[in-house]
C-alpha cells in the first residue's frame, strides 16, 4: 500500500475488467448531507446489489420515492452520468436545487429486459428540497429521471445475459411440418438478485418485442406464479417447483412438459442454478408435470447438434476436406465429388446432419449440391451467379437447423439473398426490410429464426441481424422475408468475418476506429458481454464456431488454419487452406 502521494477521486463506473468479483454495498444518506453529497449517494446506490433499491429510496423524498419505478427501464451510460455543478431552483419558481445528469448513451434495457442499442445524447436532471427529518432540515431528491441510470462496466459487472427459450412458429409452409425447436431470446437480469426466480419471470412474462413475431410460448397467456411466492430455489437433489397461478391450472400433460422444457433450457444458462428437474404445480399444491434435464431433449430440441462429428475446409487442392472436430488429425477428403477436385471450390456449407454439402466454384459464380455419403454426381448448378468479377458472385452458403440453404448473390448489378427449400429446387429471392447495403456474408442461426448479415455500404461492412419469417397457405412453398434489421457489433468500424457461436451468441472480426484487427463474442442483441475479447492472431480472414460452446473456434489466418481449444492459445492445424466451417 502506498504511504504517499494524493488523493484521487474514483468515479464509480471506472472499475477494473475483474469487476464481475466485485460486490458493492450502498450507504444511506450522512447527517447533514449537501445537496452533491445526496446526488452522489443517489447515483452510487443505483450500482449496489441491493435487491429492492432500498437504499436508494433513502435519498429520496416518500412522495417521489413511491413514483419511481427502476424497473421500467435502465439506461446505460459510456462513462456513467455527469451531474454538473447544480443550480437554485428549476426556472419554474420553485426552491431547492437542481442537477443536471448528462452522458452519452449505449443502450436501454426496457421492462422485457430486453437490450436495445441507442447512442442519443442523455440529458436529464435530479431536484432536491429540503425536507423535515429527525435532526431538522435535510436534503432530499424529490423529482427523479426515469429507471435506473448507470455506466457500462458498472452494467456490465450488475447484469448479467440470460437465454429465454420459445418454440419457433410453427410454418404453415410446404417445408413447416414437424417439431420446431426452440429459439434464445436473450434478456439482461441482475445477477446477483435471485437469477433464478427472476429468470423464471421473465420467461412467463414471454418472448421480447422483437422476437414475438416468429416464436410463441407453450404457457397461457397471464401465467404467472402463484400469489405470495417471493423466491425460487432448487433443494439438495436439484430440483425446482414452481407453483403457477390459476391460469395454468387445465393444463394437459403434453403441453405442460414443454412448459418445464422452456423453463429447463432457459435455467441451465445459469451455471451456478444448479436446476437438474422442474415440477410445474397447479395453484392448489397439485402436480402439472415433472420433466428432468435429461428428457428435456426429447421434448423439445435446441437444434443445435450437440458434438459436430467434423470440422471442414477447402484445401490447397480445392477439395472439400474434414477433420476430427474433438481431436487433430490431418484433413482427409470427404466423401463424394466434393472431396474428389474435380470441381475446384473457394467456399463450402455442410448441412448439420453432416450428410450433404453446397460447394461454391472457385470463379464463385456457381454453387453445386453434394452427397458427403455416397459417390454421386454434382450434376447441374443449383444457383448461377451472372457477376462479372470473381471477387463477387456467391457468398459461402449456410444451412439453418430446417434443411434450407441461404447464400447471397453480390452481382454489382443484382445483389440478392436467396433461399433454397431443402437446399434444393428453384432458388427464391429472399424480401429483406429496410437493407441498406450489398450482402458480403449470411450466417442462419440453428433455430432458422435469425439471420446475421455482413452487409457493406460507401465501403464498409457492418454486421446485421434480422427475423426470418415464413408466411403462406398450409402445403405451399412459404414467402420467406427477413425483418427487423438491426446492428450488433456497433463499437467495431469495420467486420470482417462472424460466425453463429451458441445460441444467441456470435464470434466476430473487425476493427474498431483506428485500432488494430480483434476478434470478440457479442449478443444478437447488440450487447458485447465482459471480457469477450479473444487472444490475438494475425490477419484473420475467415472465422467459424459450432453452436456447441465447448467445440474449439477455428480460423483461416496469416498462419494457415488454426484452431483454438478451451483453455488454450491459437494451434496450427494446417499451412494451406481455407474457408473454415462446422456443420451449418
Amino acid at each position: 500500500m502506498p504511504d504517499s502521494g494524493n488523493l484521487k477521486a474514483v468515479d464509480a463506473s471506472q472499475r477494473p475488467d475483474s469487476q464481475s468479483q466485485v460486490r458493492v454495498y450502498a450507504m444511506p444518506p450522512g447527517e447533514d448531507a449537501s445537496p452533491e453529497e445526496i446526488v452522489q449517494g443517489f447515483l452510487e446506490a443505483l450500482t449496489s446489489d441491493d435487491p429492492d433499491f432500498a437504499m436508494a429510496r433513502k435519498y429520496l423524498t416518500k412522495e417521489a420515492s413511491k413514483g419511481w419505478d427502476p424497473d421500467v427501464q435502465t439506461t446505460v451510460l459510456e462513462n456513467g452520468p455527469s451531474t454538473g455543478s447544480g443550480s437554485v431552483g428549476d426556472g419554474g419558481g420553485q426552491t431547492g436545487r437542481s442537477f443536471p445528469l448528462t452522458g452519452r448513451k449505449v443502450a436501454t434495457v426496457d421492462k422485457e429486459h430486453a437490450y436495445q442499442l441507442d447512442n442519443a445524447a442523455y440529458n436529464q436532471s435530479v431536484h432536491l428540497s429540503q425536507q423535515d427529518g429527525p435532526n431538522g432540515k435535510e436534503w432530499r431528491i424529490d423529482r427523479v429521471p426515469p429507471g435506473v441510470v448507470l455506466g457500462q462496466s458498472d452494467f456490465q459487472r450488475i447484469y448479467w445475459s440470460v437465454n429465454k427459450y420459445y418454440f419457433a412458429t410453427r410454418s404453415t409452409g410446404a417445408s413447416g411440418g414437424g417439431q420446431e425447436g426452440l429459439v434464445a431470446d436473450p434478456v439482461y437480469i441482475r445477477q446477483r438478485i435471485d437469477p433464478v426466480t427472476e429468470s423464471v419471470k421473465a420467461l412467463l412474462d414471454g418472448p421480447t418485442t422483437w422476437l414475438e413475431q416468429v416464436v410463441g410460448t407453450r404457457f397461457p397467456t397471464g401465467t404467472h406464479l402463484k400469489a405470495g411466492t417471493k423466491t425460487l430455489a432448487p433443494d439438495d437433489q436439484g430440483k425446482l417447483t414452481v407453483p403457477l397461478n390459476a391460469k395454468a391450472d387445465p393444463i394437459g400433460q403434453e403441453r405442460c412438459t414443454e412448459m418445464a422444457a422452456q423453463m429447463l433450457f432457459t435455467l441451465q444458462d445459469l451455471t451456478s442454478s444448479g436446476v437438474q428437474e422442474v415440477e410445474l404445480q397447479r395453484r392448489n399444491g397439485s402436480q402439472l408435470c415433472v420433466l428432468s434435464k435429461e428428457r428435456a431433449e426429447s421434448v423439445a430440441s435446441r437444434r443445435t447438434p450437440e458434438h459436430p462429428d467434423y470440422q471442414y475446409l477447402i484445401d490447397d487442392k480445392r477439395r472439400l476436406v474434414q477433420m476430427p472436430a474433438a481431436r487433430k488429425d490431418d484433413p482427409v477428403p470427404v466423401r463424394g465429388k466434393l472431396g474428389s477436385g474435380g470441381q475446384p471450390l473457394r467456399s463450402a456449407a455442410v448441412s448439420r446432419d453432416e450428410e450433404r454439402a453446397a460447394g461454391v466454384s472457385l470463379d464463385g459464380r456457381s454453387l453445386y449440391m453434394g452427397s458427403l455419403v455416397s459417390d454421386g454426381p454434382l450434376g447441374k448448378p443449383e444457383v448461377r451467379s451472372k457477376a462479372k468479377s470473381e471477387e463477387d458472385g456467391l457468398s459461402t452458403p449456410s444451412w439453418d437447423g430446417r434443411g434450407d440453404l441461404w447464400v447471397a448473390d453480390r452481382d454489382l448489378k443484382r445483389p440478392r439473398l436467396l433461399w433454397l427449400d431443402q437446399g434444393a429446387g428453384e432458388p427464391v429471392p429472399v424480401k429483406i426490410a429496410n437493407l441498406d447495403g450489398r450482402i458480403e456474408a449470411v450466417r442462419v442461426s440453428a433455430d432458422g429464426v435469425r439471420i446475421a448479415l455482413l452487409v457493406k455500404k460507401d465501403g464498409k461492412t457492418s454486421l446485421q441481424i434480422g427475423r426470418v419469417e415464413r408466411t403462406g397457405a398450409k402445403g405451399e412453398q412459404p414467402v420467406i422475408s427477413v425483418d427487423g434489421l438491426r446492428r450488433a457489433a456497433p463499437q467495431m468500424e469495420e467486420v470482417t468475418a462472424m460466425s453463429w457461436a451458441g445460441g444467441s451468441r456470435l464470434v466476430v472480426v473487425g476493427r474498431e476506429s483506428g485500432g488494430v484487427q480483434q476478434m470478440r463474442y457479442v449478443q444478437c442483441d447488440g450487447s458485447v458481454p465482459a471480457g469477450a475479447t479473444l487472444p490475438g492472431l494475425t490477419g484473420v480472414k475467415e472465422i467459424a464456431a459450432s453452436e456447441d460452446e465447448r467445440q474449439p473456434l477455428v480460423a483461416h489466418s496469416d498462419d494457415g488454419i488454426v484452431r483454438l481449444p478451451t483453455g488454450a492459445q491459437w494451434q496450427t492445424v494446417v499451412k494451406e487452406g481455407s474457408a473454415p466451417v462446422y456443420p451449418g
